[in-house]
């Protein structure tokens, strides 16, 4: 039978305010169904821009809580006690000094699962040390595979640490971990590093290294840009295509379309790639980029134009597939994955601070909550 809401509906989330991954694992914990509650602090975060254009806070609702005062943890603690989740993003010891840490929240919920995002983990030399993405990822080795071999490595924005190797690991972690408290009633501690989580995504790399498949550097491999038919070439008048014909079959598709002549050098004569790199860019530099997109349209040539996030919006397929949508005016990705019997769904828009604080004060059955945001209200 069909649930509503989401595979997570009925599952309780407590989210302890912070920013990048925490926030992110949150939010698609809620796209799922889950009843995310984010604790967020008067005083509000330095980087914080409109609350409603803040999509990693959709599906969310959000009571304000000051850890700082002295019934703020007994207000968290009160929520951790009817949750089955928590997610805080602190530097390693903080939680415990305000009184909410993995100890306290435990003793009060024994089949809690508490979750911890960090960049460099719980232990170690730099576990207190500020941090961000652009580090985490260069420490693993992961951002030095990445651009050009004659220059600087290429920035990915922050979505190969912070999200990829932080928020889903996370995510990954909370719901194994909710999966053993359920069957055996015992939570457990989920340390979410970025730099573990980023590691791991490099599994088959480290593989094809000991195999001596693969160059330890970048820019010289098959699936780093090394290689001619895995790469991206411009057109005629400045748009860009990525190029992804690895497999025989598909490259004899994608010369044909692109009119290699039959002397080009091999796909993989390693010893001759420079020689068809300029030759694939020369012929993707004699037409516009619709144009190139029509050679290739349907085709198995696996060739794509590079879009930006708003071109991405309008593309039809991904408007086909619903990928994108509107709502309130704004744009953004659907939830993600789909679920044939509990589909995730845009069910509230970004949660204003404070905004739901009666509302889940009823809900999760704390009537403490409430007067601890109306001292807060007064007082701002």
């Amino acid at each position: 039978m069909e649930q509503p809401g989401g595979p997570l509906a009925g599952v309780r989330v407590v989210e302890l305010a912070g920013i990048g991954p925490g926030p992110f694992a949150a939010m698609l914990l809620g796209d799922l169904g889950a009843d995310v509650v984010r604790v967020d602090r008067p005083q509000g975060s330095p980087l914080a821009g409109d609350p409603a254009h803040d999509l990693t806070n959709r599906n969310k609702r959000s009571v304000m809580v000051d850890l700082k005062a002295p019934d703020g943890p007994a207000t968290v603690l009160d929520l951790a006690a009817r949750a089955d989740l928590l997610i805080e993003g602190y530097r390693p010891g903080v939680a415990e000094r305000l009184g909410v840490g993995p100890q306290q929240c435990l003793a009060r919920n024994p089949a809690l699962v508490y979750g911890r995002m960090t960049g460099w983990g719980q232990s170690g030399p730099l576990a207190a040390t500020a941090g961000h993405d652009i580090g985490y990822t260069a420490l693993t080795g992961v951002l030095g595979m990445i651009g050009p071999t004659d220059g600087p490595p290429a920035i990915p924005a922050n979505l190969l640490g912070d999200y990829a190797g932080g928020s889903l690991y996370l995510v990954v972690g909370l719901l194994a971990a909710l999966q053993h408290a359920r069957a055996t009633g015992t939570g457990q501690v989920v340390d979410a590093a970025i730099v573990d989580g980023t590691a791991h995504l490099a599994t088959l790399f480290w593989g094809l290294l000991a195999e001596g498949r693969w160059q330890d550097r970048r820019g010289g491999n098959l699936l780093d840009g090394g290689a001619p038919c895995y790469a991206v070439y411009q057109a005629s008048d400045g748009g860009w295509f990525a190029v992804g014909a690895l497999e025989p079959q598909f490259y004899t598709e994608f010369a044909r379309l692109l009119e290699l002549p039959p002397d080009a050098p091999a796909q993989y004569d390693a010893t001759r790639w420079p020689e068809l790199r300029a030759l694939i860019a020369t012929r993707f530099a004699s037409r516009t980029a619709a144009e190139w997109t029509a050679v290739f349209a349907g085709s198995d040539a696996c060739v794509a134009p590079v879009l930006t996030l708003r071109q991405a919006a309008a593309d039809p397929h991904l408007t086909a597939r619903g990928t994108y949508l509107t709502r309130g005016g704004v744009t953004q990705p659907a939830p993600a994955p789909r679920f044939s019997a509990t589909p995730g769904a845009l069910r509230r828009p970004p949660a204003h601070p404070g905004a739901d604080t009666s509302e889940v004060a009823r809900d999760w059955g704390v009537p403490a909550l409430n007067c601890v945001d109306n001292a807060v209200e007064r007082k701002s």
